[in-house]
């Protein structure tokens, strides 16, 4: 058997090497694979465990960016949909593009094979502010993309989820701005106060 020279090295050792190096490309290409989700997953890998899976048989519409799950009112943390007529709220009319809100919010839930939310805190209505993945995306993303919600990380900040709240942002600069105002300023002029 002969043995080449190659740059001082015998073929042996080259061939070697090669197959050290091939391993090193093959161990760093299965790590790359298992840490990025190539499905376009939007959950962030830390928060994976915290998720929690909704039985869809059990999920009824309020608007477009709140539903009930069982006994629980969901609000979609990151954004704020056009209002719904809502009396025990004082809201006696819709907004403009509210209905078409909360269709879209309820036929995304429905249609999904998998609905997950991550929980943030209850807020001072006693919601559940939470972010939705229907089949590992962003619900809040689908309406911002649609036009039909507005952003609201840049008011309130990522909540400790600074990833997703992200892509959230991103959605918002990449999508045209909603065709209707901003529900809280037309909750202001439209919300009727109970007094006491």
């Amino acid at each position: 058997m002969f043995h080449y020279d190659l740059f001082g090295l015998k073929i042996d050792k080259l061939i070697c090497y090669r197959r050290h190096i091939i391993h090193l490309v093959l161990f760093f290409l299965s790590f790359i694979l298992i840490h990025c989700d190539s499905r376009g997953d939007e959950r962030e890998n830390k928060n994976a465990l915290n998720l929690i899976r909704i039985d869809k048989s059990a999920i009824r519409p309020d608007d477009g960016d709140t539903f009930f799950y069982k006994d629980l009112t969901i609000r979609i943390l990151g954004i704020d949909a056009p209002e719904i007529i809502h009396k025990e709220h004082g809201i006696f009319e819709d907004q403009p593009y509210g209905r078409k809100a909360a269709v879209m919010t309820i036929n995304i839930l429905r249609k999904a094979k998998i609905v997950e939310y991550l929980p943030f805190q209850n807020d001072k209505y006693g919601r559940l502010l939470a972010h939705v993945f229907v089949d590992g995306k962003l619900l809040a993303v689908y309406l911002i993309k649609a036009g039909l919600a507005y952003e609201t990380v840049s008011y309130y900040g990522d909540n400790g989820f600074p990833g997703i709240a992200e892509r959230i942002l991103q959605a918002a600069h990449e999508s045209p701005r909603p065709p209707f105002e901003r529900p809280y300023k037309w909750r202001r002029r439209h919300q009727k106060r109970k007094w006491k």
